[in-house]
């Protein structure tokens, strides 16, 4: 869908290489753009996780990408890049160095706007890429404590507690690839390029839609509570509880529905009103209740009453869970080092398909005697560079 659009990827970490990894599921031609060492993520994995030496880190966000490795600090670097967006139509830049990095190489969006006026040019920071706070340090857990997300969730007798997984990378990557996706839509029809900030700040914040618009409008959040209730402002019950076995989810489910699944009385002094005026208390009734069955008890009871619930599963539960196999949710790839890895694949289908894998995620330096040959370098001139480390090559 994204054939025809030729994208340049200066990124690392997470948030970046997923946004580019989305441009290229799509079809966009993107070229990893890295420093002669390699990037951070191949150095570096959750859990320690290698396949035969490979980080699953970097495996999973850089997928259908080509690479090219080479020194943007020496006036050769630079000269290719140039030479990629002049000569060869990559006029997609996506960025995520900290703010000034890029214009300090002679890459920054003024300077490439001088070269092409089309470009478009995607920067992803941590705050945004001016104000006061621009150049501080910004990554996912710092973001979710700067944002107010931390102090969302948690038991009331413990601090505020983060989400366990990287949310506002992963958000901050799908609107940096919206952002462009949508620049280029418009560069198409008025011939003019945009830049665009994608900001970790952004991300978590839109994450926050709906309790951050209810407190700017007078709506009253409760304090983070001991019992089920997962958010300072859904009715109650909404969270996970604790059965007599294990745990489950109990979402939006209506007052008669409740008095029905629970035992007879046991809400007597409660009307539907109390599930949002006085959920606390409401919601210490429904930890009670729910006390009383195991788990398998609650599903058969919740699915003859057509309540909202569902399971809480460990991953395990998730890999071989049906629907997430009938989505073809995952993708398996035969790396030549790694072996078998198997990834999330493109969140999306389309007519009815899943996005296919094109290209492996690539060694450093993989194409870049092919991308060097494309900018028109003389055999001579790539030899000198290689040999002077200004560029890296994989052996052919």
């Amino acid at each position: 869908m994204l054939e025809g659009i030729k994208v340049l990827s200066f990124t690392h970490y997470l948030q970046g290489p997923s946004a580019a990894q989305a441009l290229a599921d799509l079809g966009a031609d993107v070229v990893k753009i890295e420093a002669c060492k390699g990037a951070y993520e191949r150095g570096w994995s959750g859990c320690n996780t290698y396949k035969n030496g490979v980080s699953v880190f970097y495996l999973m966000a850089n997928r259908n990408q080509r690479d090219l490795a080479i020194d943007l600090k020496t006036e050769e670097g630079r000269e290719t890049i140039y030479a990629l967006i002049k000569d060869k139509g990559y006029d997609v830049i996506i960025e995520n160095f900290r703010p000034g990095v890029m214009d300090k190489l002679g890459l920054g969006y003024e300077k490439l706007k001088e070269i092409t006026p089309r470009i478009v040019y995607c920067s992803c920071t941590g705050y945004g890429s001016l104000g006061p706070k621009a150049k501080k340090p910004g990554q996912d857990l710092l973001l979710q404590g700067m944002s107010g997300l931390a102090a969302l969730t948690g038991p009331g007798d413990h601090p505020p507690m983060p989400a366990g997984t990287s949310l506002v990378d992963q958000h901050g990557a799908i609107l940096a690839a919206l952002g462009i996706v949508s620049a280029v839509y418009d560069r198409d029809r008025s011939g003019i390029g945009h830049k665009v900030d994608a900001s970790l700040l952004g991300s978590a914040l839109d994450l926050q839609i709906e309790p951050l618009n209810y407190f700017m409008n007078g709506g009253e959040l409760t304090e983070r509570t001991d019992t089920g209730l997962s958010t300072r402002f859904h009715q109650s019950p909404y969270g996970v509880y604790e059965t007599a076995d294990s745990c489950i989810t109990l979402s939006l489910n209506p007052f008669e529905k409740l008095e029905k699944a629970f035992t007879p009385g046991s809400l007597a002094h409660f009307t539907a009103r109390d599930q949002m005026e006085n959920r606390i208390e409401f919601d210490k009734v429904v930890c009670a209740e729910i006390k009383k069955r195991t788990t398998a008890e609650w599903i058969e009871i919740f699915e003859s009453l057509g309540m909202w619930y569902e399971k809480v599963n460990e991953y395990e539960d998730v890999v071989n869970d049906e629907q997430v196999i009938f989505n073809e949710t995952f993708i398996t790839m035969n790396h030549p080092v790694a072996g078998e890895v198997k990834v999330l694949g493109h969140a999306n289908r389309y007519d009815g398909k899943p996005l296919p894998l094109r290209r492996l995620p690539p060694d450093l330096g993989e194409n870049t005697l092919e991308l060097l040959r494309e900018c028109g370098y003389s055999e001579e001139k790539i030899a000198y560079m290689l040999k002077s480390g200004k560029a890296v090559a994989k052996v052919e």
